[in-house]
């Protein structure tokens, strides 16, 4: 793609496959207060914390007023417990390794305090130039604004970074942040369809 100087990621379901990481985890906090967990069956809520920032989740599942508690102890676990309930995504790491050398890269991401855990545990932190979560901002995805922030570290205009999410939330902030928006393993409305990381070298490394 002509023009892209840069490349940011999503983390759930475009680094990792973390469905079932991310319902333990919050099932996990679920149990610490008594309440019924989500169920895997259960496509909305599950989807719900696949994707959107803690916050929002505890607001949907407990009610805004019982948020601040539930952030309080998700931020007393140790996060670690969680990571082996995490895969990989097919030659993700491969494909940074040889991205990382020519381009900035940098993460997008509607999670919080987990993001060193995970990225020291899966030996990545050194492919990503800057790392943005939502608490490095007002408001998450679908909101443009750890979008934007990112371009900010990285010093480069929205439009000459590419974004590569799998959900709605990342295809909204993308549009909503004027830069282009590769979808992974999804048939969402984007600039470039991707199915596996190696497409991302092929097009920026080997002009494919």
């Amino acid at each position: 793609m002509k023009g892209i100087r840069g490349i940011i990621f999503d983390c759930d379901g475009v680094l990792f496959e973390s469905r079932r990481a991310n319902l333990v985890f919050y099932n996990t906090i679920l149990d610490l207060l008594g309440e019924p967990r989500v169920a895997e069956n259960d496509q909305v809520r599950s989807h719900l914390c696949h994707t959107a920032a803690s916050p929002q989740v505890f607001a949907e599942l407990l009610g805004a007023d019982r948020v601040t508690q539930a952030l309080d102890l998700a931020r007393e676990i140790d996060y670690r417990q969680f990571i082996p309930w995490m895969d990989p995504e097919p030659g993700m790491a491969d494909a940074l390794a040889q991205l990382a050398e020519f381009y900035p890269l940098a993460i997008a991401t509607n999670r919080g305090f987990s993001m060193p855990q995970i990225l020291e545990h899966f030996f990545l932190t050194g492919y990503f130039r800057t790392v943005v979560t939502s608490r490095d901002v007002p408001r998450p995805k679908p909101a443009p604004d750890m979008l934007f922030e990112a371009a900010r570290r990285l010093g480069f205009k929205p439009e000459e970074l590419l974004f590569v999410g799998d959900s709605e939330l990342d295809q909204a902030a993308a549009r909503a942040a004027g830069m282009p928006f590769a979808n992974y393993r999804g048939k969402l409305e984007a600039d470039l369809l991707i199915d596996h990381h190696q497409q991302l070298v092929d097009l920026f490394l080997a002009g494919g």
